[in-house]
């Protein structure tokens, strides 16, 4: 055990993490150069096209260092904020973490975020200066910015350039000596902590687990802890490019089994596996659970795909973790569900995981979050969707939650954060110089605020200078009111949106306008309306496609011309009362996109 090491790569989104494994896996030969390609370790289409880590991947590098035989197991992460669930996670399983900083952007706010979680989780750091070969690289600067945030000395800080190779193998020899090896008693009774699962079609469900004691063995009888259920481990081993199966994988290491599982609602994240004929006394602690911030309804465009859609929805699940899910239903769109995500580019990636790998096409309805309503009579209601929002008559007070909201950025752009984070409700906290040209913004702001539009609005009015990191700090009172939509004076239950009342009249006016362009034109007149209660905030009219009755008729009386439209505008009354309205999909859409 003493020549294992467990460590991970943490950064901000864009700073080289996917390029430094590719590195460290080429320079050890881990990889040949036949299986070798940028973002090696990214084997999913969207995170080649977007250029970003979506889930954390782990592999085993072996290293000869000082004539000895070292074990390395990396787990590459995740960047973006949505995504801090899959960092979290493999931080659990590690004892150290590369700190990656570019040199030519200094430290952002998900670099903070991330080094927060590794030293709670005491982890052993090693400052990395990425992209130093660069023209922009301001070395010495960032150098005392990383100084200042941890504390360490000059000579800690690694210089390297993931892209030319440039220090790879001083990183290397820096993960060996200063990680600490795993501590672990081989003979004591299993205990492993389960940190990812993926499902395959022909063999089931993979579980990835680090093991903390104990030895698992091929045909062991093991179980978990969590569910409670018995398995046969009928193959393990170890994670290389691909799975390499061995005999046994012991204390310290990080490996798979294959036990046959096919129902994805077994396999916990943060479970501990042990064995049956020798269990530990208690589970592995120190697992965070799974917050969502964002809500929103998934639904099948043909119902009769619901079951199907459940099918791919858990599968998914297995494979992210952070994805939580309960059934809806929908006067317009059927059997769905309620979905629970960690941020709108986690929404996004949900929806075309959805499309590319299981060849679902879903409607996705408005995201909101959730609140708290209180009743008059004392009880405390969730209302995650706008259909359990209670009578208003019946609510005596609405929380909403709040969030603390880190924005690092250059000293020019603060007066536009300002205005919008102000125009969003935020309140500012603080603000600190970390040099003369970086500034932190803290701000307090709803969670509400942010879901649609704020992360695209800040990179514009930064010119893409402004990094955004942000945490829930509670629920406070607010005054949320529920928006329906109406058309012809029929709800349309999933256009139905939760929001502030300052907000509503021009979120009601900006979405009538929208759903005028995009709702098709019927024989008869559309009225779209917005409303909150009984009152009406907004109205646009959709006029009716009208056929010239009175072309035949040329000269002659007025009141024949007259009996015939009197006659069409029956038929148009008539028409109005049994027809109804078909919603297109990009109707749904549209409200994600209104201030394009």
């Amino acid at each position: 055990m003493k020549n294992i090491r467990n460590f991970c790569i943490i950064a901000h989104i864009d700073h080289g993490k996917s390029t430094l494994a590719d590195r460290l896996l080429e320079f050890t030969h881990t990889v040949n150069d036949r299986e070798m390609q940028a973002q090696v370790l990214d084997n999913m289409d969207l995170e080649r096209e977007k250029g970003i880590t979506i889930k954390s991947h782990a592999i085993q590098i072996n290293y000869n260092f000082g004539g000895q035989e070292y074990i390395l197991n990396l787990i590459d992460t995740p960047g973006h904020v949505d995504f801090s669930y899959e960092v979290s996670r493999a931080l659990a399983a590690c004892e150290g973490a590369l700190l990656l900083v570019d040199a030519t952007q200094g430290i952002q706010a998900q670099t903070i975020s991330n080094l927060y979680l590794a030293i709670d989780n005491d982890l052993e750091i090693i400052p990395v200066l990425n992209k130093i070969d660069m023209d922009g690289a301001m070395i010495a600067e960032v150098e005392d910015q990383i100084i200042d945030l941890i504390g360490c000395k000059h000579e800690h800080i690694l210089h390297a350039s993931a892209k030319t190779g440039v220090g790879i193998e001083e990183i290397l020899k820096a993960i060996i000596k200063r990680i600490p090896s795993p501590e672990g008693n081989p003979d004591a009774p299993l205990q492993a902590l389960i940190f990812d699962s993926v499902f395959n079609s022909f063999r089931g469900i993979i579980v990835y687990y680090r093991v903390f004691n104990g030895v698992l063995r091929k045909n062991d009888k093991i179980k978990f802890s969590n569910t409670g259920k018995e398995y046969n481990a009928d193959e393990v081993g170890i994670l290389k490019i691909g799975m390499m199966a061995k005999s046994e994988v012991k204390a310290g290491d990080v490996g798979y089994v294959i036990t046959g599982i096919k129902n994805a609602k077994e396999v916990k994240v943060g479970d501990t596996i042990t064995t049956t004929a020798n269990p530990c006394k208690e589970s592995i602690k120190g697992f965070e659970e799974v917050k969502p911030m964002v809500f929103a309804g998934i639904f099948p465009v043909n119902t009769d795909e619901f079951e199907e859609l459940r099918d791919c929805m858990e599968k998914l699940q297995l494979n992210d973790a952070s994805l939580t899910f309960e059934l809806e239903t929908s006067q317009a769109l059927g059997f769905g569900f309620r979905c629970g995500f960690l941020g709108m580019l986690h929404m996004e990636i949900i929806q075309e995981r959805l499309e590319r790998e299981f060849n679902q096409t879903v409607i996705t309805t408005v995201p909101n979050v959730g609140f708290f309503a209180y009743t008059t009579k004392g009880e405390k209601i969730t209302v995650n969707n706008p259909t359990q929002m209670p009578d208003p008559s019946r609510i005596e007070k609405i929380e909403e939650p709040y969030i603390k909201a880190q924005i690092i950025t250059k000293p020019d752009y603060i007066g536009n954060i300002m205005s919008l984070c102000i125009g969003k409700r935020g309140i500012l906290t603080n603000q600190t110089y970390l040099t003369p040209t970086r500034v932190e913004l803290s701000f307090e702001m709803p969670l509400t605020e942010i879901v649609f539009d704020f992360y695209d609005r800040l990179k514009s009015v930064t010119r893409g200078y402004a990094s955004f990191d942000y945490h829930p700090i509670g629920y406070r009172q607010s005054d949320i009111v529920k928006m329906d939509i109406l058309l012809n004076g029929e709800k349309v239950d999933a256009l139905s949106s939760l929001i502030h009342r300052i907000r509503s009249q021009e979120f009601g006016r900006k979405l009538c306008e929208k759903l005028k362009e995009l709702v098709p034109r019927q024989q008869f007149q559309i009225a779209i309306q917005a409303a909150i209660g009984a009152k009406i905030i907004s109205r646009e009219n959709i006029s009716a496609i009208r056929k010239d009755v009175t072309a035949k008729c040329y000269g002659g009386d007025i009141s024949r011309k007259r009996k015939l439209l009197e006659k069409q505008k029956e038929g148009k009354k008539r028409m109005k009362q049994i027809g109804n309205v078909e919603v297109p999909q990009e109707a749904f859409l549209a409200v994600l996109k209104l201030d394009e």
